[in-house]
């Protein structure tokens, strides 16, 4: 919903509002779905090797 165009505030706020309503009902997640499945994966530095120089 585009509202870059109202200035009002308490009209943008009935407009979403309006649109929230409006709008279908997001989809559950699936079972076999983590919730942080998209997240970026951090790789394990090696062991024995310091990760931080002295």
């Amino acid at each position: 919903m585009n509202t870059k165009n109202v200035e009002s505030t308490e009209e943008r706020k009935q407009l979403k509002r309006a649109a929230r309503k409006k709008a279908a009902p997001a989809a559950k997640r699936a079972a076999g779905v983590a919730r942080g499945s998209m997240k970026k994966k951090v790789k394990r530095a090696a062991r024995g090797q310091s990760t931080r120089k002295r």
